[in-house]
C-alpha cells in the first residue's frame, strides 16, 4: 500500500436518536444518526404493509386482471 495517502481511522461511537449506541471503525470521530436497526420499522417489525395489498388490488381492477380463472 502507498504511504500517506489513507485516511485516518478512528474507533467511532454511533449514536441514535433513541438513545441507542454502538462502536464501529470510520473516518469520522463521532456519529450521529436519526434511525439505527434498533428503531428502524422494517427491523422492529412494525411496518405497515395493510397498503400495498390495496395497490396491488386497484392496480388488478384498472386493467381488468381477475384473481378467479
Amino acid at each position: 500500500m502507498k504511504k500517506n495517502i489513507h485516511p485516518k481511522s478512528y474507533n467511532t461511537t454511533v449514536t441514535c436518536a433513541c438513545g441507542n449506541t454502538f462502536e464501529t471503525v470510520s473516518t469520522v470521530e463521532n456519529i450521529q444518526v436519526e434511525v439505527c436497526s434498533k428503531c428502524h420499522p422494517f427491523y422492529t417489525g412494525k411496518q405497515n404493509l395493510s397498503s400495498k395489498k390495496g395497490q396491488v388490488e386497484k392496480f388488478n381492477k384498472k386493467f381488468g386482471f381477475s384473481s378467479e380463472k
